[in-house]
């Protein structure tokens, strides 16, 4: 098989690794800004609550999280839209895209366990299915979860018995290539099916989305796999495949470019990208951290502070992820 199915078997397979729900954080394979501090979710809804004050989003409209994991994000966000205006909590609808129904179970409860009974959160297995004016759409990491095909000197890589072997890549893909200077590395698969999935499912649109990766290709292989925070090249000679295969994380850089084109032809038009730091700290970070720490003590203020320099250091998250914000109108 191509390396994009076995890379779709190893995630999204019967037994794949997101086929039930997984630990983020100490006790799981990797961080995540969201497994990080819930201020990352809070400086989110801020800037979408400015949007609203501005009469740039809709009230009445749909807060839509894609790979919600076990719902931390999407509800940070309902709790400081909520501090923000009471009200919103009534007039908007909430949405969570998500395939797997024991996911959809875990999220469920938690949900249940923060809010009760007074926030209700629809399940979509595919964003055509929401049918909505407009949405706020957010998500992180996602892009580098899609799966992938490799490509090396005019070669494809297949997979049999978890060996990789190589093979004449189809002509469509050397063209591709081609035309996005790219030798050697990671072309993603289904872009463009879930950026057409997202303009027939909403007719307005606001999509935030945050990954690790650059607007160009890097002419290299990035795709890697994660267990218990020790990172493994997937070219890793130490690395046994079929002992890795749906047990451990695989992902790779995101080529935003390639994110970007994808959209544009569902008729998306780019309103921002850059670095995470700077997007959080324009969406109003720094302000909700000084308003925690006229409400708090210095002990739990240092605590947190602490996690918001992984959130903008430039060693850490702050320069290797980046925000991209795209728009439909």
């Amino acid at each position: 098989m191509y390396f994009s199915e076995y890379m779709n078997e190893w995630l999204y397979g019967e037994n794949g690794y997101y086929r039930n729900f997984k630990a983020i954080g100490k006790s799981g394979d990797f961080y995540t800004a969201v497994s990080t501090s819930s201020f990352f979710g809070a400086s989110i809804a801020n800037y979408f609550f400015k949007m609203l004050k501005e009469g740039k989003a809709d009230r009445d409209g749909w807060l839509i999280e894609v790979g919600a994991h076990q719902g931390y994000l999407i509800c940070d966000m309902i709790q400081w839209l909520y501090t923000c205006d009471p009200l919103l909590v009534k007039t908007l609808k909430f949405g969570i895209v998500e395939r797997q129904p024991e996911v959809q179970k875990a999220q469920t409860e938690y949900i249940k366990a923060r809010f009760g009974d007074d926030v209700h959160i629809t399940h979509f297995e595919d964003l055509c299915e929401v049918n909505a004016e407009y949405g706020f759409v957010v998500a992180n990491e996602i892009f580098d979860a899609f799966p992938c095909e490799l490509l090396k000197d005019g070669q494809i890589a297949v997979v049999e018995d978890h060996k990789i072997a190589w093979k004449p890549a189809p002509l469509e893909m050397l063209e591709w290539a081609k035309g996005h200077y790219l030798k050697q590395g990671e072309v993603a698969v289904g872009y463009e099916g879930f950026a057409k999935a997202m303009a027939s499912g909403i007719e307005k649109c606001d999509f935030v989305s945050f990954d690790y990766g650059e607007k160009y290709v890097r002419n290299d292989f990035s795709i890697r796999v994660y267990r218990a925070h020790e990172t493994f090249p997937l070219f890793d000679e130490a690395l046994d495949l079929s002992e890795s295969f749906q047990k451990d994380d695989i992902t790779y850089d995101v080529n935003f470019r390639q994110v970007l084109k994808a959209f544009e032809a569902s008729g998306f038009t780019e309103k921002s990208y850059e670095t995470q730091a700077r997007a959080l700290i324009r969406f109003g970070l720094i302000e909700i951290l000084e308003q925690f720490a006229s409400q708090t003590t210095q002990e739990r203020y240092m605590r947190e502070a602490d996690k918001i320099k992984t959130l903008i250091a430039p060693t850490m998250m702050g320069d290797r992820f980046k925000m991209l914000h795209l728009q439909k109108n």
